[in-house]
This record gives C-alpha cells, sequence and structure tokens, in this order.
C-alpha cells in the first residue's frame, strides 16, 4: 500500500486543498481563494507568536524568525519589509504572491502536481490537481467532524478550530454548505474564539474574509 504523503505543513496549505473541488476538477472559491489563504496564513503565524497585535497594527515579534515553510516566510518577510498595516489590509495586499508560494509548498511536499487543462475544450490553461484525493477527502471529513463532533470547543486544537471558522467565513462549499452553516452558527463562533483566544487577530481576519466572499458571491466571482 502507498505511504500517504506527510502532512500539509501550514494552515494555509489545508485551506487551499479543502478548497479542491473535485466535481469541477479546481479549487473552489476562485475569486477569493488568495484572500483565504492569506488569512490562514496570518491565523498561523499569529498563533505561532510570529505576529503580534499593537492597536489593530500587524506587527512582526522578530525580524529574524523563520519557520521552514515558503509561504509563511515570505509573508513574514513582506510584513517586516512594508509599512504597518492593519490585519484587514493584509487579507488582501498581494495575497496572490502568498497563494502561488503555497502551491509551489505542496507541490514540493508531494501535495500537488502540475496539470493542463483547456477552457471550454478548446484554449489551453496550466493548473494543479491533488496527487491524493483520497487524502484531501480525510482531511475535509477532519475538518466536519471538528464542526459537527461532539469534542468540546475547549478540546479542540486551536489550528483545527481556525480551519473551521475560515472555511465558514468564506463559504467555502466544499467544506460546509450554507445550511451547515446556520445550523452550527454557535459552534462556528465558539470555535472562531477558540482559535483567536490570545487575541482580537483573528477576529478581524474572519470578519475581512467573510466580507470579501460576499463581495465575491453578490458580483457573481464566488
Amino acid at each position: 500500500m502507498p505511504v500517504p504523503p506527510p502532512p500539509p505543513p501550514s494552515l494555509p496549505a489545508r485551506l487551499y486543498l479543502l478548497a479542491w473541488d473535485a466535481g469541477r476538477g479546481r479549487p473552489a472559491g476562485g475569486a477569493h481563494l488568495h484572500h483565504l489563504v492569506r488569512a490562514g496564513a496570518l491565523t498561523e503565524l499569529a498563533q505561532r507568536g510570529l505576529l503580534a497585535d499593537e492597536d489593530g497594527i500587524v506587527t512582526p515579534a522578530d525580524a529574524d524568525a523563520r519557520t521552514g515553510d515558503r509561504a509563511l516566510d515570505g509573508l513574514l518577510e513582506l510584513v517586516a519589509e512594508s509599512r504597518p498595516r492593519t490585519w484587514k489590509s493584509w487579507v488582501s495586499l498581494r495575497a496572490r504572491v502568498t497563494l502561488a508560494e503555497v502551491r509551489e509548498q505542496l507541490t514540493a511536499d508531494g501535495w500537488l502536481r502540475p496539470r493542463r487543462r483547456r477552457i471550454l475544450g478548446l484554449f489551453p490553461k496550466a493548473g494543479f490537481e491533488p496527487v491524493r484525493t483520497d487524502a484531501v477527502a480525510v482531511l475535509r471529513a477532519d475538518v466536519r467532524d471538528v464542526l459537527t463532533g461532539p469534542v468540546p470547543t475547549a478540546e479542540v486544537p486551536k489550528d483545527g478550530a481556525a480551519l473551521v471558522a475560515l472555511v465558514a467565513a468564506a463559504e467555502l462549499r466544499t467544506v460546509v454548505s450554507g445550511r451547515e452553516r446556520r445550523r452550527h452558527k454557535e459552534r462556528i463562533e465558539a470555535l472562531a474564539e477558540r482559535a483567536g483566544a490570545a487575541g482580537p487577530a483573528l477576529r478581524q481576519v474572519i470578519g475581512e474574509v467573510r466580507a470579501l466572499a460576499i463581495v465575491a458571491a453578490t458580483s457573481g466571482g464566488g
């Protein structure tokens, strides 16, 4: 039996994999997937204590710190080299750079492989696809278990709580439907509090992801 790939190296990488829509052969949430992935990177860095909140401004806790993950380290460098900005600004600013770095990391780790597909059956377009769709399905099932399972929110790991809070805010249909979001609204809010217990950063990030998802949906991009 083949050995499964290693766990995704980061929270934004897991968000990218969770967005994969096997029926359509591409990630869902195309209009704002980069925002969701960037939000995941901000969240992980905040949870690791590598980004701090100073009166609503994102601040590197250690300008020389590195994680070994190209997307997370790239964002740390970008924040350190830029003028002070809010969490809301960083969800969007150059977010496609983080998305590209996440894809590169997943490809290097054996989770993704390049592929070419055709738009309207005519126009070639480069893309990526999961190497192991069954492993992605297990990841998705684990996230849904956190959403619907009996484990008290206080016992859910903070990164798992953040995954649920972010996919719900982004209205990521590959993981949770609108009906399920409404049914589990209180649980989602409790998980968001669990994920962001260290400070207000995640609340601001989730709020911006939710706002961008609404804009994308109303403009026909979701």
